[in-house]
């Protein structure tokens, strides 16, 4: 029973702080393209540019006159004006479309102690309390004290993030409720 009552209180928390983020929300959140992700690009009257390419590991996309283009961070409309200034040498004002056709690369992990472990896709801003609740809560063996986001930085090394997730449900302390990054590894030991 008692488990019952954490995933109650973890739910009913995740609906109040999750209606209190969207309040306070000023601007909508851009979703920046990471490795893995599919896109298709187009350019328009120019049918043989049309392309639906997946982000490489190194964060590019290769496209026929433009060459590898990066694109990892970065949002659709900047992917468009990149692709369209390298275009620029081949065609008189080309306009570019760019459409994500799929988010498969923005993903974060749950690890450990959790009735669902595995990835999850980040399609929004999501923190590791909503990870959590993904993962359908703490299995009964769970160390709730010793929570930790793994974090890959773009030079490779790795931080680790502590999550304090008592002070999280109990509303004493909301900043260890970090927003997931792709590739994050939320450990519950």
């Amino acid at each position: 029973m008692n488990m019952m009552k954490r995933l109650v209180a973890l739910t009913l928390l995740l609906v109040y702080f999750d209606a209190g983020m969207a309040i306070a929300a000023d601007k909508p959140v851009v979703y920046q393209l990471h490795q893995g992700d599919t896109v298709l690009v187009s350019v328009w009257g120019e049918d043989s540019l049309k392309q639906q390419v997946v982000v490489l590991p190194d964060s590019s996309i290769t496209l026929p006159l433009a060459g590898r283009v990066e694109v990892g961070g970065l949002s659709t409309p900047e992917v468009e004006r990149l692709i369209a200034e390298k275009l620029k040498k081949f065609l008189k004002d080309p306009v570019v479309t760019v459409v994500i056709a799929s988010l498969d690369g923005n993903r974060a992990y749950v690890a450990g102690k959790v009735l669902k472990p595995g990835p999850l896709i980040i399609s929004g801003p999501t923190t590791v309390l909503q990870a959590i609740s993904i993962a359908n809560g703490f299995d009964k063996f769970a160390n709730e004290s010793e929570i930790k986001v793994i974090r890959t930085k773009p030079d490779g090394r790795q931080e680790v993030l502590q999550v304090h997730y008592n002070d999280i449900i109990s509303g004493k302390d909301m900043s260890t409720n970090i927003q997931l990054m792709a590739g994050d590894t939320i450990v519950v030991p």
